[in-house]
């Protein structure tokens, strides 16, 4: 009888793998690593970018919609203190041209400066870090 020779072609396989039903997975295990590595590095390094870039983008939008809300809240407080003291001043018959504007800066001017100066106290004594 002839012996039979086998003339299957011979692939390599890698060191430290394993042939599972005769089909080579490597290729889409390491593809599946690589892919997975990638990924790890981006959310690592453009993760925080972006997070830093957005608290950026909210911090500005607020600090702008915060002034302009601010100098609307003094120009409303303005010209609300300006009315009521010029009721005010015509109950007592003292009305003259000018007077309820300065007495409502003043008194908003007042306010205002108070504010500032208990927060700079506030500052000052705050704990060091």
């Amino acid at each position: 009888m002839a012996e039979q020779v086998d003339t299957t072609p011979a692939t390599a396989v890698p060191s430290g793998s394993t042939r599972s039903s005769g089909s080579d997975e490597w290729p889409a295990q390491a593809a599946d690593t690589i892919v997975r590595v990638v990924g790890s590095v981006r959310d690592k390094t453009t993760g925080p970018a972006i997070t830093a870039a957005r608290g950026a983008v909210y911090g500005l939008l607020a600090a702008i919609l915060g002034t302009t809300a601010l100098v609307l809240a003094s120009v409303l407080a303005v010209r609300a203190l300006a009315i009521a003291v010029d009721a005010l001043l015509e109950l007592g018959d003292a009305d003259r041209a000018g007077r309820s504007v300065w007495i409502a800066h003043a008194v908003v001017g007042l306010a205002m400066t108070l504010a500032g100066l208990w927060a700079w106290r506030k500052a000052r004594h705050s704990p060091a870090r």
